[in-house]
């Protein structure tokens, strides 16, 4: 297959989430000419301001940053070469849910969330809207979370949940014949992230002295969302994009700390830690190279 003839559709829960998960993979299709598209299903407006001059925009305050963030976005996909970015429906249809800590440590629906938020849409209602963007854009591969979002967020969770019923509604001939011809995606991925290299990089720096790297993370018991990697399908080298992918990061400056410890990695430990992505395949035939573990293009195996 051409690569310009190569689709690739992600499906990320708010602005910055793309970036941080898949980021590389994103900037590593489109320099080669691959159509990429990202449909991003809130514009984030409950996210934590981390800017103090802006922190009048936080839901609690002026609710203004959801426009805000989708100024973000914009700025991290033109750094990433990304330009077809849109909203799931259309920019604001769903609002970004919020959520809380659990006493596992991980996150959850809060206690209370607005009628509109995503965590609450109708799923087909919200998989329809996307069942239009699959015929129309025609991916041979889709991109979003695992079950559990990753982490728990309810708006990863309702993204992987419409990621996959628009998936599976997309190729139906007689489904909504208003939405478009139908289209059956090839290959869907999780995005995830290596137990394997969280374990070593952990090790690295404590070992390197930076005993404060990621306090209290246990190398033994890493999150749910560290995945061993015997349940890894793909590995993507995105090292020759990583400068763009910490740059595009550096755009969503009301979520991330441009100078936070992530940030001032060694060069070698930072160009695997952000310059490496990895992904579990749930749908389609795995091709790896020949006496390789993993693959390494999500396209592997298309004719």
């Amino acid at each position: 297959m051409a690569l310009r003839d190569r689709r690739l559709l992600l499906v990320h829960a708010h602005p910055d989430d793309e970036t941080i998960g898949t980021g590389a993979t994103m900037a590593r299709y489109a320099s080669e000419g691959a159509g990429v598209t990202l449909v991003t299903c809130t514009r984030g407006e409950m996210g934590e301001v981390l800017v103090p001059e802006l922190e009048h925009l936080a839901a609690d305050r002026d609710d203004a940053l959801g426009p805000h963030r989708v100024g973000e976005l914009a700025d991290a996909m033109r750094i990433l070469g990304v330009t077809d970015h849109r909203f799931l429906g259309a920019e604001g249809r769903y609002r970004d849910s919020g959520m809380k800590w659990d006493d596992d440590g991980n996150a959850t629906a809060a206690d209370a969330t607005g009628a509109d938020a995503f965590w609450h849409a109708d799923l087909t209602e919200a998989a329809n809207d996307l069942v239009a963007v699959i015929r129309e854009v025609r991916p041979q591969v889709l991109v979003t979370y695992d079950e559990f979002g990753g982490y728990g967020h309810p708006d990863h969770v309702q993204a992987h949940r419409v990621a996959h019923y628009a998936a599976a509604l997309a190729p139906v001939r007689s489904y909504r014949r208003d939405l478009g011809e139908p289209w059956d995606v090839a290959k869907i991925y999780w995005g995830a992230m290596s137990a394997e290299a969280m374990r070593t990089g952990i090790r690295e720096i404590r070992a390197a002295g930076d005993l404060t790297f990621m306090e209290g993370m246990d190398p033994d018991n890493l999150p749910r969302f560290a995945v061993e990697d015997d349940d890894l399908d793909a590995v993507i080298d995105g090292s020759r994009w990583v400068d763009a992918k910490l740059d595009a990061m550096r755009a969503h400056a009301t979520q991330i700390t441009v100078d936070g410890p992530f940030f001032a990695l060694s060069n070698d430990v930072a160009q695997r830690a952000w310059g490496t992505e990895y992904y579990r395949l749930v749908k389609g035939t795995p091709a790896p190279p020949a006496g390789a573990r993993f693959e390494d293009d999500l396209f592997a195996g298309l004719d």
